[in-house]
């Protein structure tokens, strides 16, 4: 069958969307570190939209860990099918990348950081792409970042790469960036500007100094469903197209983009493609943080303990469906103060119709990966809310159980996982108590009593999910 490239675009069905723009005009103003499933499903789609207004926000995509992006984009210049799942499927080729660099062409990465056309920075990374510490800061021991700070050593980390290519933007005269952080990492914007400066002041510090005036770290929040591709649609798309695409992506049709409107020079007009500026994000970050992303592990370690496999699946258990709803609304939103024009109510709503759509399959093992880097935002951070103001913690105990007790399984099957810390989890052979001390996880909650009570009594309980009532009233 034949590939899917630029030649290929004139001969699509009719019904399939298509850039509306001269490709072969645009210019790269915008560098991207992780052009992941997610990444190409909402924000470069965003780009796509943009660019049938203004040509000069086209990606040069990079991925420094691996070369299976490149490998399928670069031969398909690029392009690939975005299929948005809902009671009707519509398939769009998106062109907004414009090319994909791996972590072996670093000199193709510093141009591109380099050159006088890019003036966006953005990155999919995920919470554990940083480098940070437990505390939220650089953590100068992790090994990319130590690896990074040795006397000419090539970048290896995403905050090395970015305060390299603003060091040489310095060197040459150009303006500064705006680095755009596009990951669910609580106060997103802020912690990266911290770290990248922690860097350069520990390399070059009158670059630190430079960055600090000259560079703009705005906070962002994303949110959209993207299952994991499969041959399935692969299939579909091929079938849809009559060509084939070596990486299509799927996701429901519902997306939120939500920036800091605090940007270096011009920002990209993407409120075209229904992005919401605003002075301050951190409303909206926590109610997606807590309520969608908290409820989705929550499904996630209760389903697998009961043989779920996807969201959708989950939610059609009454007794679990019935539980995220009370969890949501009785005790993760009153730890909410929700920004204006976000009613909370109807946010919740949206959600659990989001869970029960059909034409996702949404799997729950992808939801648990990462759940050291992940439960300490979606769910501890409420934790800590309700025991200060003295509400019930009983319900949000429970997350936190299966989370224990899905390592537990995993290190008594010798099953990995996907977590930066499986090694630590893995080896605490089940014990609960020795992963709920790891306080690079947990921070100060160990030494709360009435926490540690709660998890106990809803550990205990969990040994038989099928058995476990999920009603907690205590």
């Amino acid at each position: 069958m034949t590939r899917l490239s630029n030649a290929a675009l004139a001969g699509l069905p009719a019904a399939i969307g298509r850039p509306r723009y001269d490709r072969g005009a645009v210019a790269q103003g915008v560098v991207h570190f992780g052009p992941g499933a997610f990444h190409r499903a909402h924000q470069a789609a965003a780009f796509d939209t943009l660019l049938g207004e203004d040509p000069r926000w086209g990606i040069t995509a990079v991925s420094l860990n691996s070369a299976s992006t490149a490998a399928a984009l670069n031969p398909q210049d690029g392009l690939y099918t975005l299929a948005m799942l809902d009671a009707d499927t519509e398939y769009r080729v998106i062109g907004a990348i414009g090319g994909v660099l791996t972590g072996d062409q670093p000199g193709a990465i510093r141009a591109a950081l380099a050159d006088p056309a890019t003036q966006l920075v953005s990155m999919t990374v995920t919470e554990k792409g940083y480098g940070l510490g437990g505390d939220g800061t650089l953590d100068f021991a992790h090994p990319a970042i130590a690896a990074d700070l040795e006397p000419g050593a090539a970048p290896r980390s995403i905050i090395g790469w970015l305060a390299a290519g603003l060091g040489e933007r310095r060197r040459r005269g150009l303006p500064g960036l705006t680095l755009l952080s596009c990951d669910n990492l609580a106060d997103n914007g802020r912690k990266l500007g911290a770290a990248v400066r922690a860097f350069a002041q520990a390399v070059d510090p009158e670059t630190a100094r430079w960055i600090e005036q000259e560079a703009r770290f705005p906070n962002a929040m994303v949110d959209a469903i993207t299952p994991a591709t499969d041959d399935r649609l692969r299939a579909r798309v091929a079938a849809e197209l009559g060509l084939a695409d070596a990486w299509p992506i799927q996701r429901e049709r519902f997306t939120q983009w939500v920036i800091e409107d605090d940007f270096v020079g011009e920002r990209p007009a993407l409120e075209l493609a229904g992005v919401t500026f605003t002075r301050d994000v951190r409303g909206f970050e926590a109610a997606k943080l807590r309520l969608l992303n908290g409820a989705h592990s929550t499904l996630a370690y209760i389903g697998l303990g009961l043989g779920h496999q996807s969201v959708a699946g989950a939610m059609a258990d009454p007794a679990l469906a019935r539980f995220v709803e009370r969890l949501m609304r009785d005790d993760i939103a009153p730890s909410l103060t929700p920004p204006t024009g976000l009613d909370l109510d109807a946010y919740i709503g949206a959600i659990l119709d989001r869970f029960r759509n059909p034409a996702i399959d949404h799997r729950l093992s992808q939801i648990a990966w990462d759940g050291s880097q992940k439960l300490p935002y979606r769910i501890l951070d409420t934790v800590r809310d309700a025991l200060a103001a003295d509400r019930p913690i009983a319900r949000l105990a429970v997350p936190v159980a299966a989370w224990l007790h899905f390592i537990a399984r995993a290190a008594a099957t010798k099953s990995p996982i996907t977590d930066p810390l499986a090694d630590r989890l893995l080896g605490a052979g089940g014990d609960w108590r020795a992963i709920v001390a790891m306080r690079d996880i947990f921070g100060d909650l160990p030494g709360e009593p009435r926490f540690m009570a709660a998890v106990e009594q809803v550990h205990d309980a969990l040994a038989d999910p099928a058995a476990y009532a999920l009603e907690p009233t205590a």
